[in-house]
């Protein structure tokens, strides 16, 4: 059996931030390593995340991914993790570059759009370089939806 032969596992999302595509308009995605320590991987593969007020921040040419809450590890010890830490996203410095020339020039956010684990066993985030929606964007992508929905049960 030849490496071409071997399929790859599907990409399960662990967590999904459906509210982020509701409040912004999706312009990019990059794909982020995620810097986990400890019992965080076991919270993690268990789905004990939320992403729903979570954003990410550029210092001194790192990223990091604030405010996304994984729960202490139930079967943890003293050594658990705090749930509410920063954790460093690994992207390439070209990458890095490009969002922060973007987010400090166009006033674009980073969210967090899911987290799961590739077909290596690495812990992923997808990152969306986003501008916020208006009110009036959001009426009209809800009777976008509600449209193709009633056309869908038409038929």
């Amino acid at each position: 059996m030849s490496a071409s032969d071997k399929k790859a596992p599907p990409r399960r999302a662990v967590a999904v931030n459906k509210k982020a595509r509701h409040e912004f308009e999706v312009l990019d995605t990059f794909e982020a390593g995620l810097v986990l320590r400890g019992t965080e991987v076991k919270s993690l593969r268990a789905g004990k995340i939320s992403l729903e007020e979570s954003w990410g921040k550029i210092e001194n040419d790192e990223v990091f991914l604030v405010g996304a809450h994984i729960e202490e590890y139930t079967c943890g010890n003293r050594q658990n993790h705090d749930p509410v830490r920063r954790r460093k996203l690994l992207l390439r410095g070209k990458q890095i570059k490009k969002l922060k020339a973007q987010v400090t020039q166009k006033g674009l956010t980073l969210v967090p759009l899911d987290v799961f684990f590739n077909e290596r066993g690495f812990a992923k985030v997808t990152l969306g370089l986003c501008r916020g929606k208006k009110l009036h964007d959001k009426r009209e992508a809800s009777k976008a939806r509600e449209a193709k929905r009633a056309m869908r049960d038409a038929y």
